[in-house]
């Protein structure tokens, strides 16, 4: 939102890891989940995964195929397909709930289906930057600043994640992009050298790759610890935390906080409707101004428009903090976008929020509407700009600005 609201032509675009050990594994976890609901005892992969939602896909792939019929391989590969499918259409509608659009969305399985994934290698080794070892096919990515050499296709004649990584980005420039930006969890951190050195060895310029690396979330409520255990399958989804806190509370907090910086995110603080609460604060100033406004009409004030003679009406040093504080915010908003940085936003619309409360506040000193008609004028002018800002910054956070609270 933030780089197109600057100018730039900007694609969303989903990657779908749907290819490789990881999604058998899925298929392997449901279909013994299956098996298990006849035979308890049924064995369960020693790495494959837990929780209530295996069961739960488990239920729904067995509803509508007969897995009993099939064999082990056969069922497997059904199960993996479906329960791919089933937790994709989860994750579309909870990114759909959350305000997160993606223009397109690519899969993994596409690559193998296509020669680009040839064509990479092919260009790999044109370039000298392939050579086989121990049976396996190895890419030379210590040439580019990666601590070592790495695998591309392994002895028995499968590809790497990495193989199908390079292809993607590969394609990424093909189709015309000037610039990439990932974003990936923290603990992939060791894999950004390696993908870097891979768009380098193919001529491209390493800086057109950028990977913003997200930390993690540590869900608390009330100042304590929400237990979860991944290996256990124990964990809350972010549906459960939109549908307990709201979407703009859990947008606003997520964006609170540097994306490098683990966030600490209460739940009931994101709950609460008062000023200790930030996205109820920033809120409550679009609401209070729109009030202020709608009241201001009914009194006659219709065309709220800047005219010259404010700036000689406008003279508190209240007054003048917030048109300082407002002429700020166009850079805020550039430096966001230059440094991949969300998180200024929130920070500047809290700030502007605090400005108003206290210009608010001291009623006696700055009534915005009273019986002299130009400094009413004029003060509506003033926080009908804030309103405008704070609208806009909402907007660019995903996050609603309500009319009234």
């Amino acid at each position: 939102r933030i780089l197109s609201f600057c100018g730039y032509g900007v694609e969303r675009e989903f990657y779908i890891n749907d290819a490789g050990e990881q999604i058998r594994l899925l298929g392997e976890s449901i279909y013994s989940r299956f098996r298990q609901n006849q035979a308890p005892d049924y064995p369960f992969p020693e790495k494959g995964y837990h929780g209530e939602y295996i069961h739960d896909l488990a239920e729904a792939v067995s509803g509508k195929a007969d897995l009993g019929s099939l064999d082990r391989e056969e069922a497997v590969t059904l199960c993996a397909q479906r329960g791919k499918e089933i937790m994709l259409q989860e994750i579309r509608e909870d990114l759909r709930r959350f305000r997160v659009d993606f223009d397109s969305w690519y899969s993994e399985m596409e690559l193998y289906g296509s020669a680009l994934l040839h064509d990479t290698l092919e260009a790999m080794r044109a370039r000298g930057y392939l050579y086989e070892k121990d049976g396996a096919l190895w890419i030379r990515t210590s040439d580019f600043g990666d601590d070592k050499d790495r695998v591309i296709r392994k002895g028995d004649g499968r590809f790497t994640y990495f193989a199908s990584d390079i292809a993607y980005h590969l394609q990424k420039h093909e189709r015309g992009f000037t610039r990439a930006i990932d974003i990936w969890g923290a603990d992939h951190h060791g894999y950004v050298p390696r993908v870097s050195a891979s768009i380098r060895a193919l001529g491209y310029d390493g800086d057109r790759f950028q990977v913003l690396l997200i930390q993690l979330v540590n869900l608390l409520r009330g100042g304590n610890p929400v237990a979860m255990s991944t290996r256990a399958g124990e964990f809350v989804t972010l549906r459960e935390v939109i549908d307990e806190v709201g979407r703009d509370a859990a947008r606003f907090l997520f964006l609170l906080r540097h994306y490098e910086s683990p966030l600490d995110f209460d739940l009931e603080l994101a709950k609460r409707q008062s000023n200790d609460n930030p996205v109820y604060y920033v809120q409550y100033v679009h609401a209070r101004i729109s009030n202020i406004l709608k009241k201001a009409e009914e009194r006659g004030y219709t065309d709220i428009r800047w005219r010259d003679e404010f700036s000689s009406i406008l003279t508190l040093p209240d007054e003048i903090q917030l048109t300082k504080l407002m002429a700020r915010y166009p850079e805020v908003v550039a430096t966001s976008a230059r440094l991949m940085e969300p998180h200024r936003i929130p920070f500047y619309m809290k700030e502007l929020s605090a400005a108003f409360h206290a210009y608010y506040h001291d009623r006696k000193k700055h009534k915005v509407v009273s019986d002299d008609a130009e400094l009413s004028a004029a003060r509506l002018y003033l926080v009908s700009a804030i309103r405008t800002i704070i609208r806009n910054g909402l907007a660019l956070m995903g996050v609603s600005a309500p009319e009234s609270m």
